[in-house]
């Protein structure tokens, strides 16, 4: 008895094999607690934003672009009737497509349709551009047309949140959250991602949304798609500078939140309605300056065309996107919605389209490079996916997902170039293919920002915009 009772008193196996079985579970609960100490700071580290979250934060390598103008066209324009002209769609109009649909499309489609509009070259570079965009077609050598783009997604919402976040099936941060946790604002009493009248529908607020990351990165949206842009506000923001009380009373509610955050303990949410309280008082001194376009000049306002009623609207818009730039914001996007989605009567549609946007896009490139803007902004055009080349109900086109155009201005980019192309007949992207993914990774490396380092840890795994995909097409970069 005394043996046994020395054995396990002093703990002393008599073999290797002994040794292993007794100390096995001791080495399970090692690791385990070595797990659990990496998890606990893991998330304690993605709950507390660090100080100043929007004070400016240096890139990872110089930057040929400071901020971002996004102008969205919800619906997915037809990239044979905009900006890549095919000869073989006009000739072989009526007949039935040479090869092979995709696997998925959205409705039953027929024969090829040609153009109902004409092309033509213009400026030194020699794009060709068709008559739906004169004035745009004037600015065509500071344009770099990306013909070869394509997406993986035929349907409006999971489109828009490809482009928008790079996931056409979870919930991720936008690209303006990434790019706002990734350089921070220049301008402190901004927020540094305004999204001007967004789209309502097709993922709504998820298309603006920061998701997982803190609050604090989530676009500020200026009215809705639902609303005329002269009646658009950042809710409020009345101009009269903050008083004494004011302060006060924010200063008490502050003081109750840090108490219940000192209770809780991190908790993103929390703090990022801490954060959007402070910036809320600080954008009153400055946000209903920006808004109030009437110190513009007569000559500014009828560039853009504020002063017609086809184009007031998205003038008004894309005014205001220069204007939000111009102070510091670093991703401004403006959405024509929801317009182009044409599967009947596209002469009619993308005619009036094209009227309400051309001349307000056109203002933009020609403002922003009088101002000395354009070098460091970079403008996006497009929308989530193209159309088919193929004919629906005889007048119309389908969605297309496969191959489209979209465009890049400014901010480092080659000006006066076409980049890609899809098939004869504008079916598929068939040479320097760009994906969204490689779309964002080119948009972040434009900024300075490398995507496989932009990583937001969260649920046990780094994250990332362009997910595990992603190539910087640097045959596009000036």
């Amino acid at each position: 008895m005394s043996r046994y009772r020395d054995h396990f008193q002093l703990g002393a196996p008599r073999t290797r094999r002994q040794m292993l079985q007794q100390s096995a579970t001791g080495f399970g609960w090692l690791a385990l607690a070595d797990l659990l100490s990496r998890e606990q700071s893991a998330s304690a580290a993605e709950s507390a934003p660090p100080a100043g979250p929007l004070e400016v934060k240096e890139p990872h390598f110089a930057a040929k672009a400071k901020r971002v103008i996004f102008l969205f066209m919800h619906g997915g324009p037809s990239h044979m009737d905009t900006f890549e002209y095919k000869p073989l769609l006009q000739r072989d109009h009526g007949k039935p497509l040479p090869f092979d649909k995709p696997r998925v499309f959205s409705a039953q489609t027929g024969s090829l349709m040609k153009s109902p509009f004409k092309f033509q070259q213009h400026g030194e570079s020699g794009a060709w551009v068709s008559e739906l965009f004169p004035e745009v077609a004037k600015q065509v050598d500071d344009l770099c047309i990306l013909n070869g783009m394509h997406g993986s997604n035929s349907r409006h919402g999971g489109a828009l949140l490809e482009l928008h976040t790079g996931s056409d099936t979870f919930t991720r941060p936008s690209m303006g959250s990434w790019l706002n946790y990734g350089l921070g604002t220049e301008n402190q009493n901004l927020p540094g991602f305004v999204t001007i009248c967004p789209s309502l529908t097709h993922g709504g607020m998820n298309n603006w949304s920061a998701a997982f990351l803190p609050a604090v990165y989530q676009g500020t949206p200026i009215g809705n798609a639902g609303l005329q842009a002269k009646d658009s506000r950042i809710p409020y923001i009345t101009g009269s500078n903050p008083d004494a009380l004011q302060r006060l009373e924010l200063e008490y509610l502050q003081r109750l939140n840090q108490q219940r955050l000192d209770q809780t303990g991190p908790d993103a949410k929390l703090e990022g309605r801490i954060k959007a309280f402070e910036l809320a008082y600080r954008m009153q001194m400055e946000a209903p300056e920006i808004q109030d376009i009437s110190n513009e000049s007569e000559e500014t306002m009828k560039m853009y065309g504020v002063d017609d009623k086809t184009t007031e609207d998205f003038g008004r818009q894309c005014l205001m996107a220069r204007r939000f730039s111009e102070q510091g914001v670093r991703f401004v996007q403006v959405s024509h919605s929801y317009k182009w989605d044409s599967h009947s009567n596209l002469l009619r549609d993308h005619k009036q389209n094209s009227k309400e946007v051309d001349k307000p896009i056109a203002a933009l490139l020609k403002d922003l490079k009088q101002r000395d803007l354009l070098k460091d902004t970079l403008v996006l055009w497009g929308g989530e996916f193209g159309r088919t080349p193929v004919s629906q109900g005889g007048n119309g086109r389908d969605h297309n997902p496969e191959g489209f155009t979209m465009w890049m201005a400014g901010g480092g980019v080659k000006p006066g170039i076409q980049y890609g192309r899809t098939d004869d007949y504008g079916y598929f992207a068939v040479e320097n293919k760009i994906h969204f993914h490689d779309l964002h990774a080119t948009m972040l490396h434009l900024l300075g920002l490398d995507h496989l380092k932009l990583t937001y840890r969260y649920g046990g795994r780094d994250f990332r915009l362009t997910d595990v995909a992603g190539e910087v097409k640097h045959d596009i970069l000036a």
